[in-house]
């Protein structure tokens, strides 16, 4: 449920200009608010971030968390580590690891041997999306999955002002760098839309882009429009800074640049849309973040909202019609409500998919027309973006109904498909097809994956 106003939010101030103060498992301890905890509740932060990455900063730490609420807080669930997010197993070997003064290099052995297991890249990320130019160029900083939509991450944006505990990208973190996306110049990215008039709008990722000072990102922004691609529409920036470091926009030494950035976008006429990531009503609710959210608007700039559906931190139907009420009056757009994917602690924070729905669909009924624009649940599985759209019963068998938001095929978009009921499914490949031997998808899936094996290896 929602928060009070946290008490420390008068200490930093709407017309403040704070400075970052970032904290990681080097200086975990520093953290004045930690020193509450007992020793062996710092160890398993520390065993588990060994594993998973950890980062906060001082904005998180002080406006965003109830203290007096830990370790309940959704917050602090949300940025700090928990001994459960790693599976007993997998704790145990790290644990026992640490407790016999090993070499740095002992501790990164076995962590990387915990993170393979943990399936790093899902959803194909590695063998299916990677693009190639024309002159047969791999593209290792980007991802095409979608006809029209192409992945752009750029070098210097593979971090965060914070990490999330559930993030999907954690090996972009953690220094395997075999694992890491990153492409370090935009020109590249301009041929590849060039020579894709299929492709309209490009999405910033990272870790976060907003992360860049405004003049680096405004260089890889200048490339794009110097360029003159006809067929480019929209950029899209996902970003969670407007939750964990509004300053950025606020106050922070380059901030107009980067606002004048979304500007010039506006004024060639290519449409911006800032993918703002909120996982919790208590992130909407400083001054900092409400005056952040007017600036980034203010430039032309669109806002759309979304999140995974998380146990342990947002799993509370009230909470996400709070959330989507309160983006509205900010004047976002709800967009999309995910599902966990199947990477790092999904087993910790994994809903299954009838309770996902459950919760959707209860929020979605407290929330006026303007904030039924989100979709979801959503599973950004292999073949695409799943959603589930209910239970049902047909020929007198409970089912689970769902649909195609986005395909590798566009011609699976929307279409609806079904899966025997499963209460306790929690990702597509939890599911058995209801009527046939296999989803519509699968074969025509195997041969995508074969002629993409086929054309990395070429």
């Amino acid at each position: 449920m929602a928060q009070t106003t946290n008490p420390q939010e008068s200490l930093w101030g709407v017309d403040s200009s704070p400075a970052i103060k970032s904290y990681t498992l080097s200086n975990l301890r520093k953290i004045p608010q930690i020193e509450k905890f007992t020793e062996e509740q710092i160890f398993e932060m520390e065993v588990v971030a060994q594993v998973l990455p950890f980062k906060a900063n001082n904005y998180v730490i002080e406006q965003l968390i109830d203290w007096d609420n830990v370790p309940g807080d959704s917050m602090f669930n949300l940025t700090f580590p928990q001994k459960h997010m790693l599976k007993s197993e997998h704790y145990g070997m790290m644990a026992s690891v640490l407790k016999n003064n090993p070499a740095p290099k002992e501790i990164k052995a076995m962590a990387d041997k915990i993170r393979l297991e943990l399936n790093p890249h899902p959803a194909g990320q590695m063998e299916l999306n990677v693009p190639v130019l024309k002159d047969g160029t791999k593209l290792y900083g980007m991802q095409h999955k979608y006809k029209e939509t192409t992945l752009f991450f750029p070098s210097q944006g593979q971090t965060c002002h914070a990490y999330c505990s559930f993030c999907f990208r954690w090996p972009q973190f953690v220094g395997m760098d075999e694992m890491k996306f990153a492409m370090k110049e935009g020109d590249e990215l301009a041929q590849y839309v060039r020579e894709h008039p299929e492709i309209s709008d490009i999405l910033f990722t990272g870790g976060d882009p907003m992360i860049m000072p405004a003049k680096i990102f405004s260089a890889y922004i200048d490339t794009l429009l110097d360029a003159d691609l006809p067929n480019l529409k929209t950029i899209r920036i996902g970003t969670k800074a407007l939750s964990y470091w509004p300053y950025k926009f606020v106050s922070d030494k380059d901030y107009q640049e980067t606002l004048e950035t979304f500007r010039r976008v506006n004024k060639k006429g290519i449409h911006l849309a800032i993918m703002a990531h909120f996982n919790h009503l208590a992130e909407l609710k400083t001054g900092a973040v409400k005056l952040a959210i007017k600036n980034v608007r203010e430039t032309g700039a669109q806002i759309r909202t979304q999140s995974p559906l998380l146990t342990n931190i947002n799993d509370d139907a009230d909470m996400w019609a709070e959330m989507w009420q309160k983006q509205v009056e900010l004047g976002c757009i709800p967009y999309y409500m995910f599902v966990v994917r199947d990477t790092g602690a999904q087993h910790y924070f994994g809903v299954p998919l009838v309770k996902a729905h459950k919760i959707f669909q209860q929020a979605i009924q407290k929330v006026s027309g303007l904030g039924r624009t989100v979709r979801g649940p959503s599973m950004s599985a292999t073949p695409g973006k799943v959603q589930i759209d209910g239970v049902a019963e047909v020929n007198g068998t409970k089912v689970m109904v769902f649909r195609m938001l986005q395909g590798r095929n566009p011609e699976w978009v929307n279409r609806p498909f079904f899966a025997k009921y499963d209460e306790n499914a929690i990702w597509l490949d939890d599911l058995k097809p209801a009527f046939e031997d296999k989803f519509f998808f699968e074969d025509e899936l195997n041969e995508i994956k074969q002629q993409k094996k086929q054309s990395m290896n070429s």
